[in-house]
């Protein structure tokens, strides 16, 4: 269908080449450009065109090859009230929130650091059961002090962005939710850290001051990241319409599924083509752009806040 569209493109270097293979994809699905606005110069620069009478199928996809040939972001979303009225960000942890796939750092602290890699790849790949894969590398952890943990948190990394994404998505009104595979240790201490409105993991289970090597109650695995950001959205009196979720792997194939905004983050290719848009820089903060938030609001947020 003919529909209004906004066309997003983001890069850490946006050529004259990228930009003419953007408006030639355009010209060719049938649209004309009504708008173009610069929405961001820093940390990437980011271009928003609000384009009228293409054919949006034909438009996605050849916006997809162009981007692929040039190492830009691309993203197409109808343009209206839906696109404007997103209320909740529904972030991933592992490798989207934080930069580390934290129980890779726990095995480490506990000598089995390459034994559970390797089912780490497997799982974010999708070739094994998730809950399985996730109660294998917890078996493997099994007598680990809980101090252990502590000096773990420690070593977690937040993505680049990832404060200044929260802070104004906060203090523009959205709700901001942290949804994880790993653990409550650290979803926990992610909450008090960046001021999250709900944060939810899995639970490992201790005793005596150790690991068990086991879980508490059931596994938050796919369908239960996209059970939590319903379930939120319903706490918070939002439409799942007006959601955004964030991802990297996997595991975040039905969440993201579930949102109005389905981003995929530094993803794994199985994710980026079953999501909405994708961001393929390593600042988290690019993701407001997909919002239609400017740089310069960003700006005006902090100094406002």
């Amino acid at each position: 269908p003919k529909q209004r569209a906004v066309v997003t493109v983001l890069g850490a270097d946006l050529s004259a080449a990228a930009l003419h293979a953007v408006a030639e994809s355009i010209a060719l699905a049938g649209g004309n450009i009504e708008r173009i606005d610069c929405l961001a110069r820093y940390p990437v620069t980011c271009y928003e065109m609000l384009v009228s009478r293409a054919e949006l199928d034909r438009l996605r996809a050849d916006l997809v090859e162009a981007s692929g040939q040039h190492g830009v972001d691309v993203a197409v979303q109808l343009e209206g009230l839906a696109r404007r009225a997103k209320r909740l960000v529904v972030l991933d942890v592992d490798s989207t929130l934080v930069q580390d796939e934290v129980i890779e750092l726990i095995a480490e602290e506990a000598g089995v650091a390459s034994e559970v890699a390797e089912i780490t790849a497997l799982a974010m790949e999708g070739e094994i059961d998730f809950e399985a894969a996730l109660r294998r590398r917890v078996e493997l952890l099994a007598g680990l002090p809980v101090e252990a943990l502590e000096k773990v948190a420690a070593k977690v990394r937040l993505a680049p962005g990832a404060r200044t994404f929260v802070r104004t998505a906060k203090r523009l009104g959205y709700k901001v939710a942290a949804v994880s595979g790993g653990f409550t240790f650290f979803t926990d201490r992610l909450a008090t850290q960046l001021e999250l409105d709900h944060a939810v993991g899995n639970e490992l289970e201790v005793q005596d001051g150790r690991l068990t090597g086991r879980l508490v109650g059931p596994v938050l695995d796919r369908a239960g990241k996209a059970d939590v950001l319903r379930h939120v959205a319903a706490a918070e009196g939002i439409p799942v319409e007006q959601t955004v979720a964030v991802g990297d792997g996997a595991n975040d194939l039905d969440m993201l599924a579930a949102a109005g905004l389905g981003v995929a983050f530094n993803a794994r290719p199985v994710v980026r083509r079953a999501a909405d848009t994708t961001v393929s820089v390593p600042y988290l903060d690019a993701i407001l752009f997909l919002l239609g938030i400017r740089r310069d609001e960003v700006e005006s947020a902090d100094e406002t806040g």
